[in-house]
């Protein structure tokens, strides 16, 4: 859909978002995000802030107390849209629960009306990029860590989604599957996916977002912007319970454009200047 001007609709608009656990403790308190078609955003706050809860809420698997969310410019019914819309929460097991990999990746497209072999077709592409293909006919309880968690983001990736919504998709990963989630993600928005990561870590945040929605620890947004602009931001993300990147650390107050990752500062500089 697109808006009244014929630009394409926000994946997703939310207004006045608030949620509080059961004992009555804040978690997500009146909160707006709007998320622009094709946009890398990142939820960043420290532990507690409520970035799981918000981007639960965003993916329409949690219920606010108060406030709204609306998809691709119409409907408020994230169900309505589920085939455009993934949710990768951080347990695997929410998404593992078939007795093979092959079938798990299977459950999301046997939901949608496609051509015969089409949901295959899916299975054995996502399973390529992610480097699935001799752990198909395996339990999903038989896989490591970073093999549940791959899993579990294609699982979500199979049904082709338009926005795909991820909390701290490589927490707990070695170096390896990292790389390898991390360049899935760079190829996701190439090909004009939204992304919408949620994480309390600095360092991760100039690899998968653009912007920056920055929360504090009592769950209200303390500022949003583009990611250099929060990320060199010391004093402000102090503020909010979070440690700068180690590298802005390492060039603040050295630098007038001071570079977000060891890469970037390589490039600039060469290894001999850092």
């Amino acid at each position: 859909m697109t808006d009244a001007d014929g630009d394409p609709a926000p994946a997703i608009e939310a207004s006045g978002l608030r949620y509080a656990y059961p004992d009555g403790t804040p978690a997500v308190d009146g909160v707006d995000v709007t998320v622009g078609d094709g946009e890398r955003v990142a939820l960043l706050g420290p532990n507690g802030a409520g970035k799981s809860t918000l981007l639960q809420i965003l993916g329409g698997l949690i219920e606010p107390d108060a406030g709204t969310v609306r998809y691709f410019g119409g409907t408020d019914d994230a169900d309505a849209v589920r085939d455009r819309l993934s949710v990768l929460t951080q347990d695997p097991a929410d998404y593992l629960f078939n007795p093979t990999v092959r079938e798990d990746l299977a459950y999301g497209p046997s939901q949608q009306d496609l051509p015969d072999g089409e949901a295959d077709r899916r299975v054995e592409r996502v399973a390529d990029l992610l480097d699935l293909g001799e752990l198909l006919e395996k339990p999903p309880f038989r896989l490591s860590g970073g093999e549940q968690r791959r899993a579990a983001l294609a699982s979500a990736l199979t049904v082709e989604p338009d926005a795909l919504l991820l909390d701290e998709p490589v927490s707990n990963v070695d170096a390896a599957n990292r790389a390898t989630i991390l360049d899935l993600l760079d190829d996701l928005s190439a090909e004009g996916v939204t992304l919408v990561v949620s994480t309390p870590e600095t360092e991760l945040v100039p690899h998968v977002a653009d912007r920056v929605v920055l929360l504090d620890a009592a769950g209200r947004v303390a500022a949003t912007g583009p990611t250099r602009e929060i990320l060199t931001d010391v004093e402000l993300l102090t503020d909010c319970d979070l440690r700068p990147p180690q590298v802005v650390r390492l060039f603040d107050g050295l630098a007038d454009d001071v570079p977000l990752t060891v890469a970037a500062a390589r490039e600039r500089f060469g290894d001999d200047g850092i």
